[in-house]
């Protein structure tokens, strides 16, 4: 089977990392890809954004599975065009992708399908938005979310009211993402410990994989701007299996059974985004793709082939049942340019990273990296998640560290923290 990634980062890298390791894929090919994903697999310098341009390569290239890794694609219908032309993919239509390209929508498809998540206002303008705080019925701290796509950086949490209208008049006023934050949710702040879930979908049956848990300020204990996620370790300990089977009952089946009611029948990678309250598990947010930085921890345990799930879930031939994992822990550390989330430094030189992937137990998967002058150099904000492997959280933990040491480039920043949650359960 020839498969196509569509993507360029971290994720999409560990995906076709996973696949080019199976015996069922002939090859894989990565659009656009990155320096990481060129040793494993072809990279076509095909633009994500660009559906036409998707499918002409996949039509050239005689591609048999398409998964798309990152939501733009997803939100600008690449899915519904394949599906229309014929050709097997992985992620969901543009109609089924609005649980994550709007937060709107998911807030309001979770009130009408009673799947629990905070209590919130939806506010068109930022004069709504000030008038919903002045009721204080949501309190603060306050959760204050861009609704439309915003590179995962479109959540602020406000300690208090002038902060929250700040925040407000930042996304409304002032444009700060764009036409994401046209609109925006204000949340109450929910108490607990934030956790992640994943299922593969294909419309009707579903296979569970693995919970994990991501790190999004972006430094230590939880302090600083929201990020696209600095680490992540996996699985949760937190998600006990009483945790799972409320997630499984309260969440994903009334999501994917909502999804098919009202006509856009859910096919892809489900990401459930959870806070642990004292209540029970809450919904925080739904991506329709595969998480990053978790999937370059989750992905790694699988013990299965990765390539005839995705092919049952194109296929709508997915087994009820959970996939199958290996228990050791993985731990991974993005390490980021100076300056972000604001902004990223680019074309520093990267030593270190055979050095890094030398280390019994690692593993580093490309992000934000682009081959220059023979060398490779940083090319964004999260430049490489680097990976480790251990019988037992602490030495998952000491794996990632020594091997994200051996990497060096001007500006590099990352958390010194990552898994430490797991080792307080």
């Amino acid at each position: 089977m020839k498969i196509l990634v569509v993507g360029s980062g971290a994720r999409e890298h560990a995906i076709a990392w996973k696949l080019a390791s199976e015996r069922a894929v002939t090859g894989v090919i990565c659009a656009p890809g990155n320096p990481g994903m060129a040793e494993v697999a072809h990279c076509v310098p095909a633009n994500p954004a660009d559906p036409a341009a998707i499918l002409k390569l996949v039509r050239r290239e005689r591609v048999e599975l398409t998964v798309v890794g990152p939501e733009l694609p997803l939100s600008l219908g690449l899915a519904d065009l394949f599906e229309a032309e014929g050709h097997a993919i992985v992620g969901p239509t543009r109609a089924a992708a609005a649980l994550e390209c709007s937060k709107a929508f998911a807030k309001a498809f979770m009130q009408r399908h009673r799947v629990p998540t905070a209590r919130f206002e939806v506010c068109e303008s930022a004069a709504s938005a000030e008038a919903a705080m002045t009721d204080g019925r949501l309190g603060c701290p306050l959760v204050i979310k861009a609704d439309g796509l915003a590179a995962g950086k479109g959540v602020v949490i406000a300690e208090d009211r002038v902060s929250a209208l700040a925040a407000v008049r930042s996304a409304m006023t002032e444009r700060r993402f764009g036409a994401a934050g046209e609109r925006v949710v204000l949340e109450e702040f929910l108490v607990g410990e934030e956790a992640s879930y994943f299922v593969l979908a294909d419309g009707s049956a579903f296979v569970t994989l693995s919970s994990a848990q991501d790190h999004k300020r972006i430094f230590d204990d939880d302090r600083g701007p929201n990020t696209g996620g600095m680490g992540a370790f996996a699985p949760s300990p937190r998600v006990t299996p009483d945790v799972e089977r409320r997630v499984l009952d309260d969440i994903v089946r009334p999501v994917l059974d909502g999804m098919t009611r009202e006509g856009a029948p859910f096919r892809g990678f489900l990401y459930v985004g959870l806070m642990l309250t004292a209540e029970g598990p809450k919904v925080v947010e739904f991506n329709v793709r595969f998480g990053d930085p978790e999937a370059q921890v989750v992905l790694p345990r699988l013990d299965e082939d990765l390539s005839w799930l995705l092919g049952a879930a194109a296929t709508r031939a997915l087994p009820s049942r959970p996939a199958r994992f290996r228990p050791e822990p993985h731990v991974g550390v993005v390490l980021a340019s100076a300056g972000y989330p604001e902004s990223a430094e680019s074309g520093r030189p990267i030593a270190g990273i055979e050095a890094a992937a030398r280390i019994p137990g690692a593993l580093v998967f490309h992000a934000g990296t682009r081959q220059q002058d023979g060398q490779i150099v940083t090319a964004g904000g999260r430049v490489l998640t680097v990976v480790g492997r251990g019988s037992r959280y602490e030495e998952a933990i000491d794996v990632a560290y020594r091997a994200a040491a051996c990497i060096r480039f001007d500006g590099m920043q990352f958390r010194r923290d990552i898994g430490r949650k797991a080792l307080l359960v």
